[in-house]
């Protein structure tokens, strides 16, 4: 249930009654600290001042029309015209029953919207280094979230597999071909191939030329070069799986949505821009000038989307690309997780899918850009001497360092089970310090933090979970004995039933802003004040009606944190 809705609701609805223009936003958040109540309305003052009244004389006016009968205990005036509202402990109770009941923590599902989410983007003929990680991560724990709410999620991981790289790799192929010598189909060896093929595109004129024909014979349909664009493909997807794998993200093979899938779209997108005096010839190339992106000199910035060669460009397979996902995805909402370096070129391309009429106003297209992965020394994060870190690599360390940690706090467990906790804790480890962190800013990528059992890390996460799982365990009793009802007597237990109740507000939160820390936040809090509860409430030795109370508060608590991990695709442990 989202409470902060229902009372926004119920405000909004007050706020008319009292004589409010119709939409007047109640600005309902939640409270800060427990002296202002559960909420507090923020939207009362403004529409005073529009109304030209005393701000607390509306608040008033507001309070006498509010309908929070069996909700609220109470409800005051704060301040210059806040309205604090202290919700009801039998109405917090009930509503703990209800989530407790529920699979799904009694969170309501939205009226379903076709949701097209791009993320990962990987490149083919090359591995996949930590610079995929954060938009892998971010746009898995974004897709799991909009799901849960019940919308149909497209994934489309738009893999680099077109361009002019393809006509050096092919080239270099051939090359060797003629020479007698194999190709190694392993990635870790197509990296050196890869960089020994644009070697020979820069420094060899004949082979530069050769290269480019085999781009125009791909993009042509030409079978030699579509055999083995293939097999660089098939290659490239089968150890981005191990990755994805490893990492419990959800994208598959057929999730696949590569820049190759809207190439016999591009030339039908560059005529049309013509035909519509959007694009025009110049110097040989075909350019549409945006008059809302202005060069140093003042004049319209222009966007080429064909070279004079003929060759197409980025921007024209991401106009292709938003086209096909509303006329033939029909998507209603299309979120990109692509870094923030790549804001002004997206902007670009989808002010032009706008001025063509390609994807309608309603249909929000949105970018959510992420910063940049740094080492300690604040640069980009990179390995000792100097290189890419490859992400296998990164994955491996973190499961070393992981075995560790756990050998040395737990020597007495079996193999299998050290290296089962090992792998899950490693695995978390990376993703939550990731997705803990704002999104939009840098993060500095640092093991001894990420491995830590205190602060807002996976492994604290995860312990938490355990601690409060086994609680319930001890107890020796299963939900369907707990027949006395939640009841609230103590101020902590309900300042934690408030929180828990507060899961669909981060839900919701998450899945509107794309913004995964929001949940990581709420489960870090909802932790501490589980600690703070388990200290100042006996549960296990209370007299019985008490104890079942707060088991059911434990129990809730533990379903709670494992649902708020699962939708950021980190797993829990029922032992650590």
């Amino acid at each position: 249930m989202n409470i902060q809705a229902l009372i926004n609701n119920k405000v909004s609805q007050a706020l008319e009654a009292a004589g409010a223009p119709a939409g007047s936003p109640a600005a309902v958040r939640q409270s800060a600290k427990a002296q202002f109540g559960d909420y507090q309305a923020n939207g009362v003052m403004g529409v005073a001042k529009k109304l030209g009244m005393n701000p607390r004389e509306f608040a008033q006016k507001v309070i006498d029309c509010l309908e929070l009968d069996g909700i609220a205990e109470k409800v005051e005036i704060a301040g210059p015209g806040f309205i604090n509202i202290f919700l009801d402990k039998a109405w917090l109770a009930a509503r703990g029953e209800e989530a407790l009941a529920s699979d799904r923590l009694a969170v309501n599902t939205d009226e379903a919207q076709t949701i097209v989410v791009d993320y990962s983007a990987p490149n083919v003929a090359k591995e996949m280094h930590v610079g995929h990680l954060r938009s892998t991560i971010i746009g898995d724990a974004v897709v799991r979230t909009l799901e849960f709410l019940g919308h149909n999620v497209i994934r489309a991981n738009h893999l680099g597999d077109w361009g002019t790289q393809f006509g050096m790799l092919i080239a270099n192929m051939e090359r060797k071909e003629k020479e007698g010598s194999d190709v190694s189909m392993n990635i870790s060896d197509l990296e050196g191939f890869y960089r020994e093929s644009k070697v020979l595109y820069d420094e060899d004129e004949e082979f530069g030329v050769t290269a480019r024909n085999f781009v125009v014979r791909l993009q042509s349909g030409d079978e030699y070069c579509l055999e083995k664009w293939r097999q660089l493909v098939a290659i490239t997807l089968k150890q981005n799986q191990r990755n994805y794998d490893r990492l419990s993200v959800s994208l598959t093979d057929a999730n696949v949505m590569g820049e190759s899938m809207y190439n016999d779209m591009l030339a039908p997108v560059v005529a049309d821009l013509k035909q519509k005096g959007l694009a025009v010839e110049s110097d040989g190339a075909t350019v549409v000038f945006l008059d809302e992106y202005k060069n140093k000199d003042g004049d319209p910035m222009g966007v080429i989307i064909q070279k004079r060669d003929g060759g197409y460009l980025y921007t024209t397979t991401d106009i292709a690309c938003a086209k096909y996902r509303y006329e033939q995805l029909h998507a209603d909402r299309v979120l990109y997780f692509i870094d923030s370096r790549q804001h002004q070129h997206l902007m670009m391309a989808w002010s032009i899918v706008r001025k063509a009429g390609y994807v309608p106003e309603e249909v929000s297209l949105e970018h959510h850009a992420f910063g940049m992965m740094l080492g300690k020394d604040g640069r980009p994060f990179k390995t000792r001497a100097g290189g890419t870190v490859r992400l296998a690599d990164l994955l491996d360390e973190a499961e070393e360092r992981a075995n560790k940690l756990i050998e040395e706090k737990n020597p007495e467990l079996s193999a299998e089970e050290k290296a089962k906790i090992a792998t899950t804790v490693a695995m978390a480890a990376v993703k939550y310090s990731d997705l803990s962190k704002h999104r939009t800013t840098d993060y500095i990528f640092d093991w001894d933090n990420m491995l830590a059992f205190e602060g807002n890390t996976a492994p604290y996460m995860q312990y938490a979970y355990t601690r409060v799982a086994s609680i319930f365990k001890r107890a020796n009793i299963e939900l369907k004995d707990l027949t006395c009802p939640i009841v609230i007597n103590d101020e902590k237990e309900q300042v934690l039933l408030s929180k828990l109740l507060q899961f669909e507000e981060a839900v919701q939160s998450v899945a509107r802003e794309g913004q995964p820390h929001l949940m990581c936040t709420y489960l870090f809090e909802l932790a501490g004040l589980f600690s703070s509860f388990y200290e100042a409430c006996p549960i296990l030795n209370a007299e019985e009606a008490v104890k079942q109370s707060r088991l059911k508060l434990a129990l809730l608590t533990a379903n709670t944190i494992k649902k708020g991990l699962d939708l950021l695709g980190i797993e829990t442990l029922e032992r650590m």
